[in-house]
């Protein structure tokens, strides 16, 4: 074939054609290395190179895997990755997009912890909406770990110095080994048992996957789960997650994180106690002001339903005085009438008529005088009483003409 005649590939068909041969010929691939130049960026995607002796490679893991890793990689750190060999073409860089990644050294152990993470996480057992409520003022905290280990002292230091009001209560156990899951849980079973606690911090010093492999446990983890005492995990280093941390109520990054997380800051009680008092008497203050001028209403409805001392005495002045001039005016009116009908009376009095000249003849029948007022009435054969203006006469008459 002729220099004219063969096919001119360009840069990115021929990177392309690479990345298609490297994907065909190369299946899911486990290499193990050191990693270098680590980068976690804002899009959740890690970025780094695996190196040893011999060399290098680039690596990518994309957020939808890395969130099963349970910690988070460092450079130096020396891990195990499984991944699909590959070109970025942009760069022409053969690259790994990682699947999965673990510790190196780790393996099964590894691998046993991804199925009962699994497991776990499908029967519901890290679902926020079963987790309980951490109290935030609790009354005493109970600690489950080893009376020798280092972070008990870390995390008593932690309390005596945050909230040294807080009780304490150790339910010691072994917390590496075969025999710590079951101490472990015996340890939670008592202290549900005494029922002295509000909350349990489980706590351990950092170390390897082999040391923390009791907080791995699937027991431990149901036990955890239906503890009816909230459960805060303080395992290991930041970097290091186990099945304890994502079942327990609370993760802290560290035994003294959880001691934090568990106990309020005395001077921030104090304060928040300061702000509750400010609070009350404000209350108060406004309650003692409303009922003031409640009180201050129904003492002026009062001053308007009683009478006035004062008031009434001149009402009384005023009805005294009244009911005088009315007394006077009807002693006058009386008077007045008196003198009317007295008057009358003389006006009726028959001896004002005899004193005008005229007389009046009585006759006298059984011992009693009527006034004669029909001339028939007069007769000669009985007598009559004449009363005259000054006097009177008795009077028989010798004849009467009518």
């Amino acid at each position: 074939m002729s220099e004219i005649s063969r096919e001119i590939l360009s840069v990115g068909d021929l990177n392309r054609a690479i990345a298609a041969s490297l994907e065909d010929r190369f299946d899911t691939v486990w290499v193990c290395g050191e990693i270098s130049n680590f980068k976690a960026y804002d899009s959740g995607h890690w970025y780094f190179s695996l190196k040893d002796e011999e060399g290098q490679i680039r690596c990518v893991m994309f957020r939808g895997r890395n969130g099963q890793v349970g910690f988070m990689p460092q450079s130096g750190d020396l891990v195990e990755v499984s991944a699909s060999l590959g070109m970025y073409v942009p760069r022409g860089d053969i690259q790994l997009t990682i699947q999965t990644l673990r510790r190196a050294g780790m393996g099964g152990l590894y691998e046993a912890f991804l199925k009962l993470k699994a497991k776990l996480a499908k029967e519901g057992l890290f679902d926020e909406e079963r987790k309980r409520e951490i109290p935030t003022h609790p009354r005493s905290i109970g600690i489950i770990t080893s009376p020798q280990a280092a972070a008990l002292k870390d995390v008593l230091s932690t309390l005596a110095r945050r909230a040294p009001h807080i009780p304490i209560v150790i339910y010691p156990s072994l917390v590496q080994g075969p025999d710590a899951p079951a101490g472990i849980i015996a340890a939670l079973k008592a202290a549900e048992k005494e029922n002295t606690v509000d909350i349990i911090l489980l706590v351990r010093g950092g170390g390897s996957i082999e040391d923390l492999w009791a907080f791995n446990d699937e027991q431990l983890a149901y036990a955890i789960a239906s503890s009816n005492i909230p459960v805060v995990s303080g395992v290991g280093h930041e970097t290091d997650f186990t099945i304890a941390d994502f079942v327990a109520d609370l993760r802290a990054p560290t035994p003294t994180g959880a001691a934090e997380l568990a106990a309020p800051r005395k001077d921030q009680l104090l304060q928040e106690l300061d702000t509750m008092k400010q609070a009350l008497l404000q209350r108060v203050n406004q309650r003692i002001e409303r009922e003031a001028q409640t009180l201050d209403q129904l003492a002026l409805r009062l001053s308007h339903a009683l009478p006035n001392p004062d008031r009434m005495r001149e009402q009384i002045m005023s009805w005294q005085l009244r009911l005088n001039q009315a007394w006077s005016v009807r002693i006058e009116n009386m008077k007045r009438n008196q003198s009317h009908y007295q008057s009358q009376l003389e006006i009726l009095n028959p001896q004002r008529t005899l004193e005008r000249g005229y007389a009046v003849i009585l006759s006298k029948n059984k011992d009693q005088l009527h006034a004669v007022r029909n001339p028939r009435e007069l007769n000669t054969e009985q007598g009559f009483q004449v009363r005259l203006a000054e006097g009177k006469a008795e009077v028989q008459f010798s004849q009467v003409k009518q």
